[in-house]
C-alpha cells in the first residue's frame, strides 16, 4: 500500500493554489486609422493631385515663347512680328533667317515650329503636320492675320507630315506613355510577386522587361506603319523609357512602401503625362510646368521619339541621356539601400 495518497488538485479560487499561469494575451483589436483613413486620404490625394494639374495644364492652354522664323532680315522679322494679334503678345518667338532653305531646314530639324517666307505679294508659311493638328490650326490662323495685314496671298506648305496612320498625332504619345505604365506596374509588382528575389535579380529582371517591353512596343508600331522610324531606333527608345520608370518605382516602393508607390503614381503618371508634350508640345504649359517636359522620362521620351520619327533625331541624344541617369541612380540607390539594410540587420 502507497506511503502517500493522491490529493486533488486545488481550485483556482482555492487561496493555497497561489498565482494562476498567465493564460495567451488577448487578441488586440485592429485600428481604424490605418486601414480605414489612410487609403482615403492617399486616394483622394492622388486624384485631386491629378485633377489639379490636368486643370493647371490645359484649361485654356496657350503657347509661350514658341520659335517660329520669319525669311528676311531682323528689321523685316520685327515688322512681321509687329502683325502678329495684340491679344498674343508673348506666344512667338520671332527669329529672322537668311532664306528659304535656310527656313525649311529649321523647320525640318525641329528648331521652329514654323516659317514665315514673304515674297512680294505672295508668302508662304512652312509647317511641320508632325507637331499635330492642334499647333498648326494655331499657326495657320496667326500667320493668315500675318499675310493679310500685309496685302499678302498665303499658301501652307507641309514640310514635315505625319504619318497617313496617325490622323491625330498621338502614335509619338501612346508609343512611349505604354511602357511608363507598364514601368510602374513592374516596379510594384516585382515586390508583390517575388518579395525574396535579390536585388541583382529584380534588377536583371528589370533589364528583360525593358528588352521584351521595347521589341513589342516596336512590332506594334512596325505593324501598323504608324511612325516613319528606324525599328530597332523605337526599341531601344521605349526601353529606356520603361527601365527608367521601372527602376525608379522600385527604389521609392523598397524605400517607402505603399507610400513610394503613391509618389510614383504622381511623378510618372499624373506629373509625366501632364507634361509629356504629347497632346500639345511642352510650350503650352504653363512656366511652372513646362520644365519637367525636359526631365521627366515620359516628356524626354516624346521628344525623343517624335525626332527620331520626323526632326532628324531632335532630343535623341539628350533623352539618351536623361533616361540612362534615371536609371543608374535608381539602381545605385537600390543596391545601396539594401545593402544598408543587410549591414543593420541582427545576426
Amino acid at each position: 500500500m502507497p506511503d502517500t495518497l493522491p490529493t486533488a488538485p486545488r481550485r483556482r479560487d482555492d487561496p493555497r493554489a497561489g498565482p494562476a499561469a498567465p493564460g495567451p494575451p488577448a487578441p488586440r483589436r485592429p485600428g481604424w486609422i490605418r486601414p480605414v483613413l489612410l487609403p482615403v486620404g492617399v486616394a483622394v490625394a492622388i486624384g485631386a493631385i491629378f485633377i489639379g494639374v490636368y486643370l493647371s495644364a490645359f484649361h485654356a492652354p496657350a503657347a509661350r515663347d514658341l520659335p517660329v522664323a520669319v525669311v528676311g532680315t531682323s528689321a523685316e522679322a520685327a515688322t512681321a512680328a509687329g502683325r502678329l494679334p495684340d491679344h498674343l503678345p508673348d506666344t512667338f518667338d520671332v527669329r529672322a533667317l537668311s532664306d528659304r532653305s535656310a527656313a525649311r531646314t529649321a523647320v525640318e530639324h525641329g528648331e521652329v515650329f514654323a516659317a514665315y517666307v514673304p515674297d512680294g505679294g505672295k508668302a508662304e508659311l512652312l509647317l511641320a503636320g508632325a507637331h499635330g493638328p492642334s499647333v498648326n490650326a494655331l499657326l495657320t490662323d496667326v500667320f493668315g492675320t500675318v499675310a493679310e495685314a500685309g496685302g499678302e496671298q498665303l499658301t501652307l506648305v507641309d514640310a514635315v507630315p505625319a504619318s497617313d496612320e496617325d490622323t491625330r498625332g498621338l502614335v509619338v504619345f501612346y508609343t512611349t506613355f505604354g511602357l511608363v505604365l507598364a514601368g510602374y506596374l513592374f516596379g510594384i509588382m516585382t515586390f508583390q510577386l517575388g518579395p525574396g528575389l535579390t536585388v541583382r535579380g529584380r534588377l536583371g529582371s528589370l533589364v528583360a522587361f525593358g528588352a521584351v517591353g521595347g521589341l513589342a512596343v516596336a512590332s506594334l508600331v512596325s505593324a501598323f506603319g504608324a511612325l516613319p522610324a528606324p525599328f530597332l531606333g523605337i526599341a531601344g527608345l521605349v526601353m529606356l523609357v520603361a527601365t527608367a520608370v521601372g527602376a525608379s518605382t522600385m527604389l521609392l516602393v523598397r524605400s517607402s512602401g505603399v507610400l513610394g508607390s503613391s509618389v510614383a503614381a504622381v511623378l510618372f503618371m499624373t506629373l509625366g503625362n501632364a507634361t509629356s508634350g504629347g497632346s500639345l508640345p511642352a510650350e503650352f504649359l504653363p512656366g511652372r510646368l513646362e520644365p519637367l517636359s525636359a526631365v521627366l522620362p515620359v516628356g524626354v521620351g516624346v521628344r525623343a521619339v517624335n525626332g527620331l520619327a520626323y526632326f532628324h533625331g531632335d532630343g535623341v541624344v539628350s533623352g539618351v541621356a536623361v533616361l540612362m541617369a534615371w536609371t543608374a541612380v535608381a539602381a545605385g540607390g537600390l543596391l545601396l539601400l539594401e545593402r544598408s539594410r543587410r549591414n543593420h540587420t541582427p545576426g
